[in-house]
């Protein structure tokens, strides 16, 4: 199972991930802004609030993402 280690919501609604195997991470949540349970994310204030839980994120009202799905659909930002 992945861990997430270290987590940053960016200015452009992508968050940056890296992984406890050295991994790093970038996932685009804008794709996801249009569906009923990540409306609140539009607000930027609100993305930005993101927490780490280690091996999920999660921001208000339960919104979350798996480490799995921040990891295999994420682009490569290369290795610690």
């Amino acid at each position: 199972m992945r861990n997430i280690n270290t987590v940053s919501a960016n200015d452009d609604w992508t968050i940056d991930v890296a992984f406890d195997d050295g991994v790093k991470r970038r996932f685009d949540v804008k794709p996801l802004l249009d569906c009923e349970a990540f409306e609140p994310l539009r607000n930027l204030g609100t993305f930005k609030s993101i927490c780490n839980r280690g091996y999920y994120v999660e921001w208000i009202n339960e919104i979350d993402l798996s480490a799995d799905t921040l990891y295999l659909d994420g682009v490569s930002l290369g290795n610690a």
